[in-house]
């Protein structure tokens, strides 16, 4: 019985020591980094409903000896086995997906399932009414996208495949589900990196794009005051809108279907009014249970090996770079518009034309008070804030659709 609780204690003991090894040291580093998203999600509210998930998440995976993300092998691979007649100490190994966070990574990552899920709920968040009364606005939506395409240019220059440069690009869509999909789906090694890359600069777009839109525009622009929006758009036209941006989608772009069908619904069975409770549903239970167990299983991806690389930091630089281009852009073609306007188009708006709903707009309307007290830009920003979520879902439907015509996908 004593050799027992000594050979147990041992055990025990396994995983301390392994945090003296060189390996253990960067679970050591991997602890520290959880401990700063759990502390940026908690003490600062850095998007904290996905960061304080995310971070547990992390905490869990760099555990020594946890195996919680513990990965067996596949019932294809099994049959082989048995096939070739693999001795029984070989079968022995031959263990089922048995790990907490890999069961989750399966279940909703792997899949797509949760982004999609968190999709529906932000469509039923959504009001396209700012869009379609003004839906030359939707324009904004496509410039605040133009950083996604550079980005995905420098990333490819500095040598990133195809498939992984377009994951990185799409950190610049400032739409986490987003990044999210495209990234599980096409560059799963880089799925935590690119995750907490997406979500801290959607966060920090308060203090991105300020310094950004008061460099490019002058004080006139600035304090160019815009018409109240009319609330002129019928019911059956924000009713039909959904349908017919999924069947044009589907047609143009099929491969981003998904993305876009998913918020569509959402946006559907808000506008429909005789689905309350799913759309309150989908707005609230599904969303929140479904970035609860996103968070926690992408912070699972960002085990030591994997997530402390050079790579790494290449993301962070290359979404940094991406979310200011797409400012920069934004603003530019404000500025373009607001020239071919004769001056009455405030090119401020113009940085709303990204994927970070409402924040983006709020920062339009923060920045636009803050030169002229009795100027109002929020229903204007608000438009092209739908617009940047309709065109980050585009941006990546059609690089998406051009991967699979390249035969890459």
């Amino acid at each position: 019985m004593l050799a027992e609780i000594l050979t147990g204690l041992s055990g025990l003991t396994e995983g301390v020591q392994f945090l003296f090894t060189l390996g253990g040291l960067k679970n050591v580093a991997m602890l520290l980094i959880a401990g700063v998203l759990l502390y940026l999600g908690v003490k600062k509210e850095v998007e904290p409903l996905l960061l304080v998930p995310i971070g547990f998440g992390c905490l869990l995976a760099n555990i020594p000896m946890s195996e919680l993300m513990h990965q067996g092998i596949d019932s294809g691979a099994r049959q082989v086995f048995d096939i070739i007649g693999a001795p029984d100490a070989a079968k022995a190994l031959m263990k089922e997906d048995t790990g907490f966070l890999r069961l989750l990574y399966n279940a909703g990552i792997a899949n797509e399932l949760f982004p999609l899920l968190i999709f529906i709920g932000i469509g039923a968040m959504t009001d396209f009414g700012p869009l379609l009364e003004n839906p030359r606005i939707l324009l904004f939506g496509a410039a605040g996208q133009c950083g996604i395409f550079l980005t995905l240019l420098l990333a490819l220059a500095l040598g990133f495949p195809y498939l992984q440069a377009v994951s990185i690009a799409i950190i610049g869509a400032c739409d986490g589900p987003t990044a999210i999909y495209v990234a599980a789906q096409y560059a799963p090694e880089l799925l935590g990196p690119i995750s907490v890359a997406a979500y801290s600069y959607m966060a920090l777009v308060p203090i991105i794009q300020p310094p950004i839109m008061k460099a490019l525009t002058t004080h006139k622009e600035r304090t160019t005051r815009m018409p109240k929006v009319e609330r002129s758009v019928s019911p059956n036209v924000k009713l039909a809108f959904p349908v017919v941006v999924t069947i044009v989608t589907g047609l143009i772009a099929p491969k981003g279907l998904p993305l876009m069908g998913a918020i569509m619904l959402g946006n559907f069975m808000r506008e429909a009014g005789v689905v309350a409770r799913l759309t309150k549903a989908s707005e609230n239970e599904i969303a929140n249970i479904a970035t609860l167990f996103l968070g926690i299983a992408i912070g699972a991806t960002m085990g030591a090996e994997a997530f402390l690389k050079p790579t790494t930091l290449a993301i962070f630089a290359l979404g940094f770079v991406a979310i200011c281009l797409d400012t920069v852009v934004g603003v530019l073609f404000g500025k373009l518009w607001y020239l071919l306007s004769g001056g009455k188009i405030n090119p401020l708006i113009g940085a709303a034309g990204i994927s970070a709903y409402p924040m983006a707009a709020r920062v339009v309307q923060t920045q636009g008070q803050r030169y002229d007290k009795h100027n109002f830009l929020l229903m204007h920003a608000m438009g092209a804030n739908t617009g940047g979520q309709i065109g980050s879902v585009a941006a990546a439907a059609v690089m998406l659709s051009v991967l699979k015509g390249m035969g890459l996908i």
